[in-house]
């Protein structure tokens, strides 16, 4: 596909009809953090608002119970919002709803029951081993990175390792910056320009066009790769098998393609950015890092850490889940709604913008007490008073998301292994601020320095 091809496809995010661009003209109002201003809103007109946009209809929810109304009770007349990440995720099950997303999902749903995940282990040690190497560079430089970036090329190459059987077949850096520079050019019209060096600079449709044909070379070089080790349980094998079976004929090449596109892409990102958000706030909270260090040296003291292992490091699975309470990957979900129906005793209308604003419901106080503060005991004890459907990392219903339970897997033990031998001490702006794209980003990322601990 030419530049040209492809730039008539990437319009949808940063286009002036797409509602993720009509949401930066709400959230304009607190650039740092446009969370707050969608906080704000809920406190002011209650838990349904109706906000009329030209030629659209946005509805933001902030109650539990609506969400469950959408996500689950009706699931069916509320459709996925994709406009614009076609290009990204193509014909994936991530953009399909009904018969053939449920026909695309349940050849890949084995790869992710929780009996896989012990075979997984040894392949996200791997992965975090050669990280190490790495930051044990880093930190002798004292030079300062990009978290995410460390973060998001670990996990794909967990991902490559796990379940692809693959070493990376490609510059994971590289394809970071394509990445970015898709999201950030699509995103919002208003992130476009760029400062280097104290020059700016302009991101175009057409540096965004570049990105995405980079990134479509890398779903065929992993497939073309040659095996590590020729394993047969891999999520690869099973996507190779139901490509091959002619009694599915809608899972062809194209959609073997596309199906490892969302893995390196929505799998990968939300992942990194946990695990970024993660080493963020135990660098703020010197303590939390230290008792991750004395719980993964009380549990697999100097050997590596097995599936029993990650069952038993409780405080550290604490964190992971507190971060995504506090930074959720995800922090709406988008539905279109199908048939007219009622919410909280507001009309919804057929092609309304449902927006699902579980970022609200992890930060309102009626759900979560000094919902502000990091606070990993909170998910210690019992969570039978926690209100259902007030903490959505992964979605809810038949809809969440397939590799929520794995990610929390690689979370746990990379943030576990690192931290007993690294100090990562944050170095930018307190606090960071937030981008509200697709995904909750750290505005301008998160610079870090490491030191390695004696």
């Amino acid at each position: 596909m030419t530049v040209q091809q492809e730039m008539g496809h990437t319009q949808g995010l940063g286009d002036a009809n797409s509602i993720w661009f009509k949401l930066t003209a709400l959230t304009k109002a607190d650039p740092e953090n446009p969370m707050r201003t969608l906080q704000m809103m809920a406190d002011r007109y209650g838990p349904v608002i109706t906000v009329n946009l030209p030629n659209q209809r946005v509805v933001f929810l902030t109650e539990p119970e609506h969400f469950k109304h959408v996500l689950v009770q009706k699931a069916d007349d509320y459709i996925k919002y994709f406009d614009g990440l076609k290009p990204v995720f193509g014909k994936s099950m991530i953009t399909h709803d009904g018969v053939l997303w449920q026909k695309i999902r349940m050849p890949q749903q084995p790869a992710f029951h929780p009996d896989m995940f012990a075979e997984y282990i040894p392949y996200f040690l791997q992965a975090i081993r050669s990280k190490m190497d790495l930051w044990s560079k880093l930190a002798e430089t004292g030079e300062t990175f990009e978290m995410v970036e460390q973060t998001w090329t670990l996990a794909a190459d967990m991902i490559c390792k796990a379940l692809f059987d693959r070493d990376m077949p490609f510059n994971p850096h590289f394809v970071f910056k394509c990445v970015k520079t898709y999201t950030d050019v699509m995103n919002h019209k208003a992130i476009r320009l760029k400062v280097v060096n104290n020059e700016e600079f302009e991101v175009t449709d057409e540096d965004a066009a570049k990105a995405m044909e980079a990134w479509a070379a890398v779903p065929p070089a992993v497939m073309a790769a040659d095996p590590r080790e020729e394993r047969e349980r891999t999520l690869l094998k099973m996507i190779e098998a139901v490509t091959a079976d002619p009694s599915v004929p809608e899972f062809d090449q194209q959609q073997a393609i596309d199906e490892i596109k969302q893995y390196l892409w929505a799998g990968t990102e939300t992942t990194a950015l946990t695990l970024a958000w993660a080493m963020y706030l135990v660098s703020k909270n010197p303590e939390a890092a230290d008792r991750v260090r004395t719980a993964g040296e009380a549990t697999y003291g100097d050997r590596e850490p097995t599936a029993a292992d990650y069952s038993a490091l409780a405080y550290t699975r604490a964190v992971i889940q507190e971060t995504m309470r506090l930074y959720p990957p995800v922090w709406g979900l988008i539905r279109v709604a199908t048939k007219p129906d009622v919410i909280g005793g507001k009309e919804i209308r057929p092609g309304d913008r449902v927006v699902i604003f579980g970022y609200g419901a992890h930060h309102n106080p009626r759900f979560w007490p000094e919902p502000e503060e990091f606070r990993p005991e909170r998910w210690m004890g019992s969570t039978k008073g926690q209100v259902k459907y007030s903490y959505l990392p992964f979605g809810a219903g038949k809809r969440s998301c397939i590799g929520g339970a794995m990610s929390q897997v690689e979370n746990t033990l990379a943030l576990s292994i690192l931290l007993r031998r690294f100090r990562p001490e944050y170095m930018g702006n307190e606090p960071p601020g937030i981008n509200g794209t697709v995904t909750l980003t750290p505005k301008g990322g998160l610079k870090f320095r490491v030191r390695e601990l004696s």
